[in-house]
């Protein structure tokens, strides 16, 4: 009898590929997917409720696969975390869940967290983990912006290229922006994203945080549903997956 498992998944993207199993380099499927067969015998396939780029993390990724072998929760759980080691991958909990449980076409809506470290010093301890912009920038223009993402709109101004979405409409619940310390954060929430839709959008407030763009310009740029009339892509570091609602 086939069991189903949902994952809830961190990760710090830094040493991998991103998410999706690839030849010859590290990813966060096969390093799971390797350590299931390594408990289990089972060669196994993880379904994901969002696929990350490489360098980028995730705060509570899930992920589900089947699996034939009978066994208890905390054996997955502590399995899986003993032979994922020593890659930084940890996994926060295991559970049987119905048979048709999907992590990807139940899920209605995702979350990500962007971290922008806004000062002159270099990073030291968070190098990796969040992008140094060292000009000043400011918040209230960024959020004002920010507003007219929210609802229903075509965004192929931070759609990337190679995108492989169908529409470019999308529905924006949440784009928040606020300043802790030196970070800034950004919090956005939808049911779906674009590829890279995300780190365009950020990218394209900090010319408007930095005085390089009016919330005027921002708004154009916006309407023309245009990448190449958008600002640059930030850089996957600072980027989080940070939950998935169902």
């Amino acid at each position: 009898m086939t069991t189903r498992w949902k994952l809830v998944i961190e990760y710090d993207g830094s040493g991998f590929c991103g998410w999706q199993r690839q030849a010859s380099v590290p990813s966060v499927q096969q390093t799971i997917e390797d350590a299931i067969f390594a408990f289990s015998g089972e060669r196994v396939t993880l379904h994901v409720a969002g696929r990350t780029d490489a360098g980028v993390h995730a705060l509570a990724q899930v992920a589900h696969f089947d699996l034939e072998k009978q066994v208890e929760p905390h054996t997955v759980y502590g399995a899986i975390n003993y032979h994922v080691r020593p890659a930084k991958v940890s996994l926060l909990s295991a559970q049987v869940v119905p048979t048709d449980f999907h992590a990807r076409f139940d899920a209605k809506a995702r979350s990500y967290r962007y971290l922008i470290a806004n000062r002159s010093a270099p990073l030291a301890l968070s190098a990796g983990k969040a992008w140094h912009v060292p000009r000043p920038l400011e918040i209230e223009p960024m959020q004002k912006a920010a507003s007219l993402l929210l609802g229903k709109h075509d965004f192929s101004t931070f759609r990337a290229s190679h995108c492989q979405a169908n529409s470019p409409w999308r529905t924006l619940d949440v784009l928040d922006i606020a300043r802790e310390g030196e970070v800034i954060v950004f919090f956005t929430k939808a049911r779906s994203f674009l590829y890279h839709q995300v780190r365009n959008m950020v990218g394209t407030l900090t010319m408007v945080g930095a005085g390089q763009w009016s919330v005027e310009d921002f708004e154009a740029a916006f309407k023309a549903a245009d990448r190449t009339r958008g600002g640059p892509t930030a850089p996957s570091e600072g980027l989080y997956f940070q939950d998935v609602f169902y």
